[in-house]
């Protein structure tokens, strides 16, 4: 026989084998797609691929013909099979979408129909289009550890100020990552000019002209943090860091690639929603998180901290609205230019507060003198430049009030008292409260605030010594060793906070100094200001002079009264204060208690040269009191802002990541919890968080993004309806 005969055979059979292949598989998803069983509302079916089955893959149900636009996201179980439950009715666009995996040609669909995905490999390259930004970060590459301290512009180029390399990480994972994902197609792409150490140059300069929708006045601000940053490093040796990593991508390097959801991880069902007209939107508030059955099918509120709204969310009628925040000297008008509120936070009525960042008009006498008989005046005076002040908005009444307060604000919690008193980190100098029933009863601010500055018993006497003037002061934010014989004040930025259901105590992470940061708790005691007492927790030093873990963000607490720490670094904080032999005293000032704490990386790559931590970031840290979510009582969960997820802690240890795949930049900061409906098992309940980088055009859809809100629900299999 001639070769082009033996040749014809060969494809030939190689034509009977594809053939015979692909009826097995298709037989395989016809079988399979049989046994997924939906209702009228469901949309359901197989996703298959080349040699069968894939597991672990999303699959996405989005519409436009829903008030707002609306995705509904599901994970395939380990026969491909999925259930994409309870939608709105409407016409929508579905697919798939996983790991390693071509995104599926797009299908319409509507509810009560069954479609069935075939899904082609893509090559590493198109297969990596899709990781998350934390895993291109990975791929930048560090100063070596020797390098340390910089030598200057005449040396190494290191700014001489970073004594170490956790110095530079905290800068760089902080500064950059403050405002957005580092790793997105946004950022790793330089648009195509050869000379990459200019196009980083050019980048942090850009700015949006005044009257943008989303960064409103503040465009030419935040260039000019950028590029503040990026001189912090050592300005040629930062831009030619960013330049090697997006020149390496240029030319083929390629992320390690993540795993596909698994276990539990595909029992996730994501509810998207655009809301926010436009608007940037820090964080969200949906209940009390003592009471998660507050406010329950009720709206769900963002706020936009650089242009004074509050965006409002009814995920049941899915309509949306923003809503004005006014300034305390305006007659009630908006000041949209200056004002910035930032952390939002429902109380038992379902009313929103709000902290306010900044001043306005002119300062409380009440704050720096005792004239009004106010014991915290007169303790420890704290007064301010201009007025400080929070504000209220109640959904009956459609009313906001603005209230003064004699401390600054940045993130609240209520305590567990029978006052509902409402707790603010931000102020560097003391904790302050309001008492919201003496506030409801009077309406008068003076009479309903508190605050006590953060200082710890250090002579060891189990009380701080009411005059001020005999205590050990801070030198700026640093905690420093004075006379034993007296008690210690401290100072630094108190960034995230929350209340230990357990004792009422609170906590605070102390974000500055970022290196190493560390743990505030403060108890007020029964006759505050006397009464209060502050201690202080770092993470241990290591032998060579770094830390175990840097840049602390976020605290929670769980039922027990252990904290749960957010971490910059990339990792978990589990601190446990009943193992600490040593509370206060000469030595309780932040290195007393290494046995309390405990350290886990969160999951994910570690950036080049980095040698704890993960190429993460985590901006606040929740505990899941009352299984919002489905996955139990007490799960601590981190937002995972570089990663696309959320992240929850198990009590085994083992690290769940609830990704959101589409679209790619979800960027969370807080999240809440809240059931609607005690009755329905996990349909009534949900964890929620909003896309909050800054820049709405880096997420996947580009310019012209809104942001989102998306509800979390884990149910007890993937095929659940």
């Amino acid at each position: 026989m001639s070769k082009g005969g033996i040749m014809k055979i060969k494809q030939q059979f190689a034509a009977a084998l594809f053939a015979s292949t692909s009826l097995i598989v298709s037989g395989a998803a016809l079988a399979a797609s049989a046994a997924v069983q939906i209702d009228a509302d469901d949309i359901g079916g197989v996703v298959s691929g080349a040699k069968g089955p894939e597991a672990g893959v999303w699959v996405i149900a989005e519409t436009k013909e829903t008030p707002t636009q609306f995705v509904r996201i599901v994970v395939t179980d380990d026969q491909g099979r999925y259930v994409i439950p309870d939608l709105p009715k409407a016409k929508y666009k579905v697919w798939a979408r996983g790991y390693g995996l071509l995104d599926t040609a797009p299908q319409e669909g509507a509810p009560g129909k069954t479609l069935n995905f075939s899904a082609k490999v893509a090559t590493p390259k198109e297969a990596a289009e899709i990781y998350p930004a934390n895993y291109w970060l990975s791929l930048i590459k560090m100063p070596e550890k020797n390098e340390f301290p910089g030598t200057g512009p005449s040396g190494n180029g290191i700014n001489p100020g970073f004594g170490q390399q956790q110095d530079w990480l905290t800068h760089f994972k902080e500064q950059c990552h403050y405002c957005h994902q580092l790793g997105t197609k946004a950022t790793r792409d330089v648009g195509g000019m050869t000379n990459h150490v200019e196009a980083w140059d050019q980048r942090i300069q850009k700015s949006r002209e005044p009257g943008d929708i989303v960064v409103g006045p503040h465009g030419k601000a935040f260039s000019g943090t950028m590029v503040n940053n990026m001189t912090r490093f050592g300005k040629q040796r930062g831009l030619n860091m960013f330049a090697d990593w997006t020149m390496s991508i240029e030319k083929g390097a390629l992320p390690p690639a993540p795993p596909r959801p698994a276990g539990k991880e595909r029992n996730l069902v994501l509810s998207i929603y655009d809301f926010a007209g436009g608007h940037f939107i820090h964080d969200e508030a949906t209940s009390d998180k003592r009471d998660p059955t507050v406010n329950a099918n009720g709206p769900v509120y963002g706020v936009d901290s650089l242009m004074a709204y509050l965006a409002v969310l009814d995920p049941v009628s899915m309509k949306t609205e923003e809503i004005p925040v006014p300034g305390l000297t305006t007659n009630g008008a908006q000041l949209k230019d200056t004002l910035s509120v930032h952390n939002p936070m429902l109380d038992q009525k379902g009313r929103v507060w709000m902290t306010m960042l900044g001043g306005e008009g002119l300062a409380m006498d009440a704050c720096g003198d005792d004239k009004n008989g106010s014991a915290y005046a007169k303790y420890y005076p704290n007064p301010a430049k201009t007025t400080r002040r929070i504000t209220l908005y109640d959904p009956k009444t459609k009313k906001i009030d603005v209230i003064p307060t004699c401390y600054s604000t940045h993130h609240i919690n209520f305590g567990y008292d029978k006052d509902n008193t409402l707790y603010f980190s931000g102020d560097t100098n003391v904790l302050g409260w309001i008492n919201t029933k003496t506030y409801d009863d009077t309406k008068d601010p003076i009479k309903s605030e508190g605050w006590c500055p953060f200082v710890i018993d250090t002579n060891g006497d189990g009380k701080i010594d009411p005059d001020r003037a005999n205590w050990n002061q801070p030198q700026g934010i640093n905690v420093v060793a004075g006379d034993p014989k007296k008690d210690t004040r401290i100072s630094g930025f108190p960034y995230g906070m929350n209340i230990s259901p357990k004792d009422n105590s609170i906590w605070y992470a102390k974000h500055s100094p970022a290196i190493p940061s560390g743990l505030v708790r403060l108890e007020k005691g029964s006759n505050p200001p006397f009464t209060c007492k502050t201690e202080y927790y770092e993470p241990p030093k290591l032998p060579d002079g770094s830390y175990a873990a840097y840049n602390a963000r976020g605290v929670d607490m769980d039922s027990k009264g252990i904290a749960w720490v957010a971490f910059g670094s990339g990792q978990w904080g589990k601190f446990d204060r009943t193992k600490c032999k040593v509370t206060n005293g000469p030595t309780a000032l932040g290195q007393q208690c290494p046995e309390g704490w405990t350290f886990t990386n969160t999951p994910g790559p570690q950036i080049t040269g980095q040698t704890i931590g993960s190429a993460d970031w985590h901006y606040l840290t929740w505990v899941d009191l009352h299984d919002t979510l489905g996955l139990g009582k007490d799960v601590p969960i981190l937002p995972g802002s570089n990663s696309d997820s959320m992240i929850a802690m198990m009590p085994n240890g083992e690290q769940l990541v609830l990704r959101v795949p589409y679209p790619m930049g979800f960027y969370p900061r807080g999240l809440d919890g809240r059931i609607d409906d005690t009755k329905t098992g996990w349909k009534g309940k949900g964890v929620w968080a909003n896309y909050g980088e800054v820049p709405l055009w880096h997420q996947e859809e580009g310019e012209g993004s809104y942001v989102k809100m998306v509800k979390f629900q884990v149910r007890p299999d993937p095929l659940a309806h």
